[in-house]
Formats: C-alpha cells, sequence, structure tokens
C-alpha cells in the first residue's frame, strides 16, 4: 500500500477513523465524493457534505476493491487521474453524483487572463517565463551509489569511480540499443518525507562524455512493476559535452509512492564507443513561480472552447500568421501569433498539455461512467498492460497533437488518441461514449513486441465525429496474438474533418486505419456501423492482415475521398462492386447516404425512412442508438 507523506500529514487522523469504522469486510464497496468547489482534502471524503475537493487526494486515496470515487457533475478538475485497480467481480468504480453536466477533467493550463500573456515581438505574444527559488536540500549525492541496468542490444560496462569531489559513475559503452529503456541508470531512493510541498526537486549534477549527446529522460521512477513516474523533467535531458560541465535538471513531482529512485535512460542516445562520466552532487527542493507549469510539450491551444485552434510552428520564426505558435521547451513558454493581447481577443484559452488525462498503465478491473475529458494533448485513457477495463457513458473532445518523438531525418511526429489500449490487453468494453476533434484515434488497440496479447475487445454504440481517424488497430510481430475485437454498431461521422488534419504532414482521414498487423489474429469483427464521410479513405489496409476482419452489414456514405486504400490500390468511392471483388468484405452492406436527422447540427439519429434501419438480418439497431 502506497503512503503519501504529504496527504498523511494532512489528512492522518480522518483516515485512521475511516478504517477503524469500515471493519476488515469488502462487503458492497465504500463510496467517495470529490467536489471542486465546496469540497476539502482534509475531509474524510465519505459523504457529499464532507467530499474531497482534488484530483490529487482522489488519486492517493486508500481504495479497495468495490469502493466507487464519484466526482460531483458541474465540477471540473485540471492535471491526470492515476486510477486504482479493483480485482475481478469487484472493480474500483470512478463516476457522478448531483445534478449538471459530467464531471470535467481537463488535461490543459488555462492562460485566459491578459496578464497571462506578454508582447515579444510584432505580433507576437507570450507566456511567462517561470522563475525558480532553491530551498532546501532533500539528499547529499555525492556518495552515493549508482548502477545500470542492461538488456537485449546493448552492451556496456561500469564502475563507481571515487574522488575527493564524490563518486562518479563510469559508463564505457560499446553499444547503446535501440530502445531508451535498454540502458538505465539508477540512483538512490527518495525520501519523500524530506522533500515537502514546493512540486519540484532540482538535481545537479557533473558530467562529460568523450562523444557529445543529449542525455534520456531524468525522472523519478518505481523501481519495480508498475513502472510509475513520480517525478519527471521532460522528454529528453541537457546536451552532455566532452567537458566536465555542472548541470541543474528540475523534475516536476507528479506523484509521491513508495520505491522511488532516481532514473535515467541512457539507451539510444548514448554514443557507441563512447565513456560517459556521470557525478551526481545534490538533489534540492525547488518552488516555481507558476502555479501551473508548461513543463511538457503543448500540443494544441483550443480557443473559446474550440472555436478556433493553434497551429503547432516548430521554430519561433515561423510564427507568423494567426494562432501560429511555438513552444519553447528549456524556457517552459508559448509564444502565440496575435494582433492583440490573446486574453482580450478571446475570452478562454487552453493550453493542452502532452500528457494522459487518465493514465490506466498496468491497471485492471476499473469502471468508468458518466465522465468528460477535454483538452490533453497526449491521451484521453492511455496506458499499456489493462484489463477488464469498462468505459461507458464519456465524453472525449479536442485530445491530442503533442509532440511524440522527431524521426532520424528530423521530423517531427505528433500523436494523440481519445481511448488507447495499448500492449497487452484484454477483457476491455467501450460503450455509448461520445468522441469528437481527435490528433489520431479516436478508439483504438495497438502494440507491438510477442508480449502485445490482445484479446476480448469491444466497442460498441459509440458515437464518433470529426477526428482524424475513428477506430484504428494494428499489433505485430509475427509472434503477437490478437483475439476477438469488436467494432459493432458504432456510428462513425467525418473522419479527417477534425481541427489537426491541415497541420498534419500525413492527412489520413480515415474511418478505419489499419496498419501492418502481421500478429496472429482471429475474429476481429467490423458490423452494423455507419460509416457517415471521410477526407481520404473510407478504410486503409496496409501490410499483413491474414485473414482480413469480418467486416459486413455496414453502412457507407463516401460521396468525397475514395472508398478503401487496400495495400497501396485506392479503389475509388464509387466502385462498389470492384471493392467487394477485391476484397471479398462487405458483402451485404450498404453503400450510399444512410439518412441521418442532421448530421450538420450534430443529430446522427437515423431518420425514420432511413434505408439501414433494417438491414442487419437480427433485426438489432444500426450505429449508436444513444
Amino acid at each position: 500500500m502506497i503512503r503519501v507523506w504529504k496527504l498523511i500529514m494532512a489528512i492522518g487522523s480522518a483516515v485512521m477513523v475511516q478504517m477503524a469504522t469500515c471493519g476488515n469486510g469488502l462487503g458492497a464497496g465504500r463510496a467517495f465524493y470529490v467536489d471542486s468547489m465546496a469540497g476539502d482534502d482534509a475531509n474524510k471524503g465519505d459523504s457529499p457534505a464532507l467530499a474531497w475537493a482534488s484530483l490529487e487526494r482522489a488519486n492517493h486515496a486508500d481504495l479497495r476493491p468495490g469502493d466507487t470515487v464519484r466526482f460531483k457533475r458541474g465540477g471540473v478538475w485540471r492535471g491526470t487521474l492515476l486510477p486504482q485497480s479493483g480485482e475481478e467481480g469487484k472493480p474500483v468504480t470512478y463516476t457522478s453524483y448531483g445534478e449538471g453536466e459530467k464531471p470535467l477533467l481537463l488535461g490543459s493550463v488555462a492562460r485566459s487572463k491578459p496578464s497571462d500573456w506578454t508582447r515579444t515581438g510584432e505580433n507576437v505574444w507570450a507566456t511567462a517565463k517561470p522563475t525558480w527559488t532553491p530551498k532546501h536540500i532533500i539528499m547529499d549525492l555525492r556518495r552515493t551509489d549508482w548502477g545500470c541496468h542492461r538488456e537485449k542490444d546493448a552492451k556496456i560496462s561500469t564502475r563507481m569511480q571515487e574522488s575527493e569531489a564524490g563518486r562518479a559513475l563510469v559508463v564505457e559503452c560499446q553499444a547503446s540499443g535501440s530502445r531508451g529503456n535498454y540502458i538505465q541508470a539508477w540512483g538512490p531512493e527518495i525520501d519523500w518525507g524530506k522533500v515537502g510541498d514546493f512540486g519540484f526537486m532540482l538535481l545537479r549534477f557533473r558530467a562529460r562524455c568523450t562523444k557529445p549527446f543529449r542525455i534520456g529522460p531524468i525522472r523519478v521512477l518505481r523501481s519495480g512493476r508498475p513502472w510509475t513516474t513520480y517525478a519527471s523533467a521532460g522528454p529528453a535531458g541537457p546536451e552532455i559535452g566532452t567537458e566536465w560541465k555542472d548541470y541543474g535538471v528540475r523534475l516536476r513531482i507528479h506523484s509521491m509512492g513508495e520505491m522511488a529512485r532516481l532514473h535515467i535512460s541512457l539507451g539510444g542516445v548514448l554514443p557507441p564507443n563512447a565513456v560517459f562520466e556521470f557525478q551526481p552532487l545534490e538533489l534540492a527542493a525547488s518552488e516555481c513561480s507558476e502555479q501551473r507549469l508548461l513543463d511538457v510539450d503543448v500540443g494544441n491551444i483550443i480557443f473559446d472552447h474550440g472555436k478556433a485552434c493553434g497551429w503547432k510552428r516548430w521554430k519561433i520564426e515561423d510564427v507568423k500568421r494567426p494562432y501560429d505558435y511555438f513552444y519553447d521547451g528549456k524556457d517552459m513558454r508559448v509564444f502565440v501569433c496575435s494582433e492583440k493581447n490573446p486574453a482580450e481577443a478571446h475570452s478562454s484559452i487552453e493550453l493542452a498539455l502532452r500528457r494522459h488525462i487518465i493514465d490506466q498503465g498496468g491497471k485492471h478491473d476499473i469502471v468508468y461512467d458518466g465522465l468528460a475529458l477535454k483538452y490533453g494533448a497526449a491521451h484521453g485513457f492511455g496506458g499499456g498492460s489493462t484489463a477488464r477495463l469498462i468505459i461507458r457513458n464519456c465524453d472525449l473532445s479536442y485530445i491530442g497533437g503533442g509532440h511524440q518523438f522527431t524521426t532520424a531525418g528530423g521530423r517531427p511526429v505528433r500523436f494523440g488518441n481519445a481511448i488507447e489500449f495499448w500492449g497487452a490487453c484484454r477483457d476491455n468494453l467501450v460503450e455509448r461514449c461520445r468522441i469528437w476533434e481527435v490528433y489520431d484515434a479516436a478508439l483504438t488497440n495497438q502494440g507491438r513486441g510477442p508480449k502485445s496479447i490482445q484479446e476480448n475487445i469491444t466497442y460498441r454504440n459509440n458515437i464518433i465525429s470529426n477526428c482524424e481517424y475513428s477506430f484504428e488497430y494494428w499489433n505485430n510481430p509475427e509472434t503477437a496474438r490478437t483475439r476477438n475485437i469488436r467494432f459493432i454498431n458504432n456510428t462513425c461521422v467525418d473522419a479527417g474533418v477534425v481541427w489537426s488534419h491541415a497541420q498534419r504532414p500525413n492527412p489520413n482521414g480515415s474511418h478505419l486505419m489499419f496498419y501492418s498487423n502481421r500478429a496472429d489474429s482471429e475474429g476481429i469483427e467490423i458490423k452494423y456501423n455507419i460509416f457517415y464521410n471521410s477526407t481520404e479513405w473510407g478504410s486503409r489496409y496496409s501490410a499483413g492482415w491474414k485473414p482480413l476482419p469480418d467486416m459486413d452489414y455496414n453502412a457507407w456514405y463516401v460521396p468525397v475521398g475514395e472508398l478503401c486504400y487496400f495495400f497501396r490500390e485506392h479503389i475509388k468511392g464509387d466502385d462498389v462492386e470492384g471493392y467487394r471483388k477485391k476484397t471479398g468484405l462487405d458483402r451485404h452492406s450498404f453503400f450510399g447516404d444512410p439518412k441521418l436527422v442532421d448530421p450538420k447540427n450534430g443529430d446522427y439519429r437515423l431518420a425514420p425512412d432511413s434505408p439501414v434501419r433494417n438491414l442487419r438480418p437480427d433485426g438489432g439497431p444500426m450505429g449508436a442508438s444513444f
């Protein structure tokens, strides 16, 4: 059980009373309440009158299988929800209470006040540059032990070198490996009781390398499964030169938990035949002038709740047109092109951060019901290795756009799905959700590697609109396995008609995006869906795919674009017989206008005279029915 120091200090006595009065049996589970407006984290949380206030308090609640966390309708929380696992038959549930709009979880930082912006050039405005105040020393690192983990194709030798200035970790690299986790430097465990409530830590160290390189991500990581990131300093560390130099890296604290150790990723970045010397100095608490720091990539800017979005540029020199913006990761600032102060031109400005709004990696036996997620630049629901999750009656919008990585050729790649099940995942259900304005896919399960086993995942009765892809799937290599993936009774409208489409280097508006699938696959079913309008293709297939999915009894309306991109072959929108002959798919599907009530204004129900109402042989509903 994870104990969180700063929350224990605030609510320790209340928690002890609650544990004492609940008994030892699980029973039907307890209910806890979270109210962003009237709650208090020092409360017991066991009634609406004694609700907690913050997302952080909910993240660190001492939950048991069968418990329920209820967020008050009409409330708003910013940050990342870190759910807790239940057990089979006794899930932990995250849902709502009260009346009004669904509880809203925002993955963004607001910069809606004129004082948030400063003019830095002609028609260019920037957010404030944060200032830092160092506090007390948490740990003297000069005599601490550091070690390295190596795996796969990485080859290194290591030693600790003593000097009057302290110990240095010396890494002689023969091959750095193909991934960041193939070489990992691990430092001492963090004593959270010495950290305080400042929210940041400053890691000071000296380093040099016989070949210059940019060090990998520096974090505080749980030294065992699940590999929880407790604090991080961004996607990459500083440039390391050939001469000794002092460095200071700030780590933002996301949560506090057991087995927390300093961690540096060196795989894939440490040059071969190089000698890297790392001499840690100290870890100190640090205070920041900005309460909500832009310490990760800003992948989208949403103006006036979606009336306009920013156009991401990769150099400050390219911020020339209205809504162009640039994220400066070094100074943690955003620069926007605007004739006047952006907050005077717009009533609402949300900067979407590259973090999952709900990070459920490694979790199982959870139910989410009736939540709303908005304005995140990574995934809405994200994380790998999940089981027995239910996502029901949730709304997700304006998701994705964060910088994922840069190719060897220098091209930046962005990402972001509304709901993603990564890698090994099984027995998950998504139903009755509304999803719109997503950079990549509304719904997806995907993975890579021999342990990527994906089984029994169902997406049904969802309404999807204005996403680059409605559903994306792929799994590799041949040793991976896929079983029983069902995409049924969904209504999918306007694939590619999304805020980000024109910004992409690879416009790919497609309802079904089936990338390379070499996994041992069986039972992929695409039936009883409505696919209405797309910018590029109705569906797209890449390499692999033996056998093709079981796809039939769908309604396809392709007034523009192409019906299918079938293994490099383009099939035109009106070539229905050619499509059926070449693919063998959709033998009983309908091709034409299914007649939605009012698709231009978001009413995607079938009209009373729709020609597809009775398309299903079992008489069941076509598309989403709520």
